[in-house]
């Protein structure tokens, strides 16, 4: 199950809600030196919410291994350093569905749904105003970036949201808010465990 949405719409809230595993696909973010970083427009700041700013390869074959084993290793990232601190494993045992979540999960849609290990692809939306307060309040409480740096992201995300919201679900993601979202989440909690019971 992918889940994404814009920073700050409560995916990892609603990951954790859902008592299911979680794989965190912004561990599969690119280190802070990386050269193919892509800079804001018009900016030195790096652009973190542009899909080249993430490992998409290391991703969907951490989400394929977990599929076929029940297992995998993954990064640990330091949002706040902008780096990978460690690794760990996530073993997900016999569980027949977990959710992969992160701003760039619709960018694998396709792949996944390719390789025959997607059950569904939701985008959450809570509106603008909100997911920037959310977003700041959560940004600064964790120290993932200076403050000035927040403002201004939080100020270009805030005017972007529609367009973001448009654009993964033209990737193949399905928009909605944090009810329905758990509602699909259970109907396909119970047709995986009738697949696995057949």
């Amino acid at each position: 199950m992918l889940l994404c949405g814009p920073s700050g719409s409560g995916k990892s809230l609603l990951a954790a809600r859902s008592g299911l595993p979680v794989l965190r696909l912004d561990d599969f973010y690119k280190e802070g030196d990386d050269p193919t970083l892509p800079l804001v427009a018009g900016s030195s700041d790096i652009d973190w919410d542009h899909p080249d700013s993430w490992d998409a390869d290391t991703a969907v074959a951490a989400i394929t291994e977990l599929c076929r084993t029940g297992r995998t290793d993954v990064p640990v990232y330091d949002l706040g350093l902008s780096a990978r601190t460690g690794a760990e494993t996530v073993d997900i045992g016999r569980t027949p569905l977990f959710i992969a979540e992160g701003i760039f999960a619709a960018e694998i849609v396709t792949r996944c749904r390719e390789l025959g290990v997607l059950a569904d692809a939701l985008c959450l939306s809570r509106g603008p105003v909100k997911t920037f307060r959310r977003r700041f309040l959560r940004d600064l409480r964790e120290g993932r970036k200076s403050v000035p740096f927040l403002l201004r992201r939080g100020w270009r995300l805030m005017r972007q949201e529609r367009t973001i919201v448009a654009r993964q679900t033209a990737l193949g993601a399905y928009a909605c808010d944090r009810d329905e979202a758990l509602e699909r989440l259970a109907a396909a909690g119970r047709c995986e465990g009738m697949r696995t019971a057949a």
